[in-house]
Order: C-alpha cells, then sequence, then structure tokens
C-alpha cells in the first residue's frame, strides 16, 4: 500500500481518537477474504485456501503498521450448523467493547463485507447483513464490496490484457452494485454506500477500495447501542 494512504489512515484514525482502526471482515467461503488481504496489504499476510476446507475458522488479526488492523472470520456458507458457530462469534466480537478514560466503546470500528461477484446466490451474507450487522453497528461504519469481478458473467467479458472489465461486464457490475445496495435497503430499511466492485486476483479497485475504507473511517469511537 502507498505510504500517503498510510499516512492519510493514520491521520483520520488519530482525529477520531483510537488507534488503530478495527475492521471485521466478513464473508462466505471462496469469496476472496485472504486474497484481498493480500492484496491490499501488497504481501502474503493471510493464507489463501486451495482446498475444500475453510483457512481460517477462528477471527485473527492483521495488522497494517499501527494504524490498521484487519479481523479476519470464518467463511460463511459451509452448512447451517458451521454458520450458526459463525453468526454467534460475529455477535460476540460485534459486542466486544474496550474501557477508556472517556468511557466504555465498541472494539469492532468498522465491518468489511465481500460479496462474490461470480454468483447470484448473496442470500447467506444478505441474512447476516440483515439479522446481525445491521442490527448491531450503524450502516455508515459497514463497507460493501463485491470481489471477483473478473468471473461476473462466467469470465467472458474481462479483458485479460488491460486486466480490467469490457463494457458490457462494467455494466453488468455497475447494475449488481446497485441491486444489492437496493436489496439492502429493502432488507434493512437501511442506506449503506453503493457498494465498490473489484478483483483481488487481477489487483483491480484495489484503489477503490481502500478509498471506501478510508471513507469510511468514524470521526469517533463506536458508541455501543441496543440491537435493532
Amino acid at each position: 500500500m502507498h505510504r500517503y494512504r498510510i499516512s492519510e489512515i493514520g491521520q483520520k484514525v488519530a482525529a477520531a481518537g483510537f488507534r488503530p482502526l478495527d475492521v471485521l471482515l466478513v464473508g462466505a467461503t471462496g469469496v476472496g477474504k485472504s486474497s484481498t488481504l493480500n492484496a491490499l496489504f501488497g504481501e502474503q499476510k493471510a493464507k489463501v485456501g486451495t482446498g475444500v476446507d475453510p483457512e481460517t475458522q477462528l477471527v485473527e488479526s492483521y495488522m497494517l503498521n499501527d494504524v490498521l488492523r484487519f479481523w479476519d472470520s470464518a467463511g460463511l456458507g459451509d452448512g447451517k450448523e458451521a454458520d450458526r458457530a459463525h453468526r454467534k462469534k460475529l455477535i460476540d466480537v460485534l459486542s466486544k467493547t474496550y474501557t477508556h478514560s472517556d468511557g466504555q466503546w465498541g472494539w469492532i470500528d468498522l465491518v468489511f463485507v465481500i460479496l462474490d461477484g461470480s454468483s447470484r446466490d448473496l442470500g447467506t451474507a444478505y441474512d447476516l447483513l440483515r439479522d446481525v450487522i445491521l442490527k448491531m453497528i450503524d450502516p455508515d461504519r459497514v463497507v460493501v464490496a463485491i470481489n471477483q469481478a473478473d468471473m461476473a458473467m462466467k469470465g467472458r467479458y474481462w479483458d485479460k490484457v488491460l486486466h480490467q472489465p469490457q463494457p458490457n461486464l462494467q455494466q453488468f457490475l455497475d447494475e449488481k452494485a446497485e441491486s444489492v445496495q437496493k436489496r439492502i435497503l429493502e432488507a434493512t430499511g437501511l442506506q449503506i454506500s453503493r457498494p465498490v466492485y473489484y478483483s483481488a486476483y487481477e489487483n483491480y479497485h484495489l484503489e477503490e477500495i481502500m478509498d471506501a475504507v478510508i471513507n469510511h473511517i468514524p470521526v469517533c469511537r463506536r458508541k455501543m447501542h441496543t440491537p435493532r
């Protein structure tokens, strides 16, 4: 990651009065959470799964200098029992607090939800947003992004030379982002920012992902409230 981005994050985090910024990463198994972390950090921080079993079973943290820390959770979609355990773990993490001289605050500052751009079935992720995440944290602290843009429309319209979508794929991705935003509003009554689509594998739109994180850095610590 460019030094100026780290400096920008550091300035905003310091202004808000907390350090580091704690970001919880959420997504289905195979959506590319580990690949996203590695692409953003510019190095092999997280192990990328290649087999049938999810690599990340518990919540683990990955630190970028002293200003930004990602917490990676186990993937969704590994069966009803595993998903129930995962939901409970997310509730526990989102309920975690720390005590500062001026009060008690939520440990997690932002939630970063990754959706699969190659899949039409996003029901599990929508359910998690509706039933857990957006009940426990304000929508302006939630970043939704769509990974695997290169595999959308079965990968037929991805320019392998320029490493970017061709016009008809870009239109499809724009419409998918708008559809996701609309569906979340309909399901929860809460407005989130328009999701960014990207490809961790192709290093496409990674700057936009960091822009989304930077734009969502809160101006104050997270107050805990009763779930909606």
